[in-house]
């Protein structure tokens, strides 16, 4: 087993399209803080001129964690794009190239591939993942600085410096479980066709129409929005929130991972049932 993971990640990682989404984030990240440095901090004077009056705020609040808070929240729709680019092609491009036949002819059976093809799926949006929260984090804190992290949610909430490492890393981690969920549904989705551009605009279109029935507030999509994925996948703000709500964590984590496991077993059911022609 460990053989074959290792074949499948070093085909993985060496293959062009693999590296799409670590040289789009590696060009934006920078140029967003860029843009905040030249701009001097004027979105958290616009977030707090409605409270000077009333509180007085000491200490830095511009500062690189709250640019790695405005980055993930402003990148999260574009990530999942990023993601389906690899785990759609985990299944499809290999029928696309006509190596299924290839694969298949071993001892290895149909079940251990697939296993070994979504580990490898998952450790991409791993990767991916961290290099943007790392890239995000000591670029902004070599720009900009620590500091007491401000977050904009249905109230102003301020942070203390000291509890911020821990909420963010925290946050990677809640992040990573959310993109697995996205990286699954690409999985199953390269599953059910024989080129990787489907998988990855139809995982960008479900995604699309989950979020604006999960966000949109209108009451006939209040009872639909349970039932999407989409509706949990905003778990790692939930850390950055006071007090944390540590139930709801729990929750949405549970609900997360058992559509990422419903997704794997009808990839797994529609896999060892297809019939390879190439």
């Amino acid at each position: 087993m460990t053989a074959i993971l290792y074949n499948e990640v070093l085909k993985t990682y060496l293959k062009w399209r693999t590296y799409i989404g670590f040289i789009a984030i590696g060009v934006l990240v920078p140029l967003v803080e860029i843009g905040f440095k030249m701009e001097g901090g004027s979105i958290v004077k616009a977030m707090t001129r409605g409270l000077e009056q009333d509180f007085y705020f000491v200490g830095k609040l511009f500062n690189g964690y709250f640019i790695t808070n405005f980055i993930m929240n402003s990148l999260w729709i574009h990530i999942p794009f990023l993601i389906s680019l690899v785990a759609g092609d985990q299944l499809a491009g290999e029928a696309t190239g006509g190596t299924f036949r290839l694969i298949l002819i071993g001892p290895t059976s149909r079940t251990r591939i697939l296993f070994v093809k979504y580990i490898t799926t998952l450790l991409y949006t791993l990767t991916l993942v961290l290099f943007l929260v790392l890239l995000a984090v000591g670029l902004g804190i070599a720009l900009f600085g620590t500091g007491d992290l401000i977050v904009a949610g249905r109230s102003l909430i301020i942070l203390p410096a000291a509890d911020v490492p821990w909420r963010l890393c925290l946050a990677f981690l809640l992040a990573t479980w959310s993109m697995w969920c996205v990286a699954s549904l690409a999985f199953l989705l390269s599953s059910l066709v024989e080129n990787a551009i489907g998988p990855i605009i139809g995982t960008m279109a479900v995604i699309i129409v989950f979020l604006v029935v999960s966000t949109v507030p209108v009451d006939l999509f209040v009872a639909v929005r349970p039932y999407l994925f989409t509706t949990y996948i905003n778990v790692w703000q939930k850390v950055l929130e006071q007090p944390v709500s540590w139930r709801t964590i729990l929750s949405h984590v549970g609900i997360l991972g058992a559509f990422s496991v419903g997704f794997y077993l009808a990839t797994w059911y529609i896999f060892v049932r297809k019939d390879i022609l190439s």
